[in-house]
C-alpha cells in the first residue's frame, strides 16, 4: 500500500496538516487500513526531503500545513499511470501458513482451511453487510468494500481448490489392494 502516494492524492487537493490527512484517508478507505499519525508525519517528512511536499505555514494551534509541489503532483500523475506492479507481491500469510502446514508432520492441514474458510465466509458477510449499510455517494469506501469482498470471494475459491488438492493427494498415497485380494463383501454375506 502506498502511504506516500495516498498522501500526495490528499494533498493534491489542498493544503492539510498531519491529523487531517490520517482522517481523510481513513475516510476514503473506511479505516480498512489504519494509518498511526507518526507514520503520517514520517512520510510526509520524506515526501518534504524529496521534494514532492513543502510546508505551506501553521493555523493558531501549531498545526503545520503542507501543500504538495509540482514535482510531487509528477509524481502523483505517474502514479495513476502506472499499473500496480505484481513482480513482487505482497506476502500472503494464508499462502505461507499453508505451504509450511503441509510440510509439518501431524499438522492437519485440511482442517487449517476449513477453518479459514469459516472465517473468510464470516469476513464475506461482513463486508457484504458493510455495502449495504455504505452511503451510495461514497465512491471512495464503496470501491475498498468492493475490492474487500473480490478478496474473500478468490480466497473461498482458492481454499476449496487447496481441499481438493489436498483429498486428490491422499487419494493418490492409499495404496490398492492386490489385484488378487478377495472383493471386499458389502452388507449382507454372500450366499453359496
Amino acid at each position: 500500500m502506498s502511504i506516500k502516494h495516498g498522501l500526495l492524492a490528499l494533498l493534491d487537493q489542498g493544503p492539510r496538516y498531519g491529523y487531517q490527512l490520517r482522517s481523510e484517508f481513513e475516510a476514503h478507505t473506511g479505516s480498512t487500513w489504519p494509518l498511526n499519525v507518526g507514520q503520517v508525519y514520517t512520510t510526509l517528512g520524506r515526501l518534504d526531503r524529496d521534494g514532492f511536499v513543502e510546508p505551506d505555514g501553521e493555523d493558531v494551534e501549531g498545526h503545520v500545513f503542507f501543500k504538495i509541489t509540482d514535482k510531487g503532483r509528477t509524481e502523483l500523475r505517474a502514479w495513476f499511470e502506472a499499473p500496480v506492479s505484481r513482480t513482487n507481491p505482497p506476502r500472503d500469510e494464508l499462502a505461507i501458513k499453508l505451504a509450511m502446514a503441509v510440510s509439518v508432520p501431524g499438522v492437519d492441514v485440511t482442517e487449517v482451511v476449513q477453518r479459514q474458510r469459516a472465517h473468510t465466509l464470516r469476513a464475506l458477510q461482513d463486508y457484504t453487510r458493510l455495502k449495504t449499510g455504505a452511503a451510495q455517494d461514497d465512491l471512495a469506501w464503496q470501491l475498498v468494500l468492493e475490492s474487500l469482498i473480490f478478496h474473500a470471494e478468490a480466497e473461498v475459491r482458492w481454499l476449496d481448490h487447496c481441499e481438493a488438492r489436498l483429498a486428490r493427494q491422499a487419494a493418490e498415497r492409499t495404496p490398492l489392494p492386490p489385484a488378487d485380494a478377495p472383493a471386499p463383501t458389502r452388507g449382507r454375506k454372500a450366499r453359496r
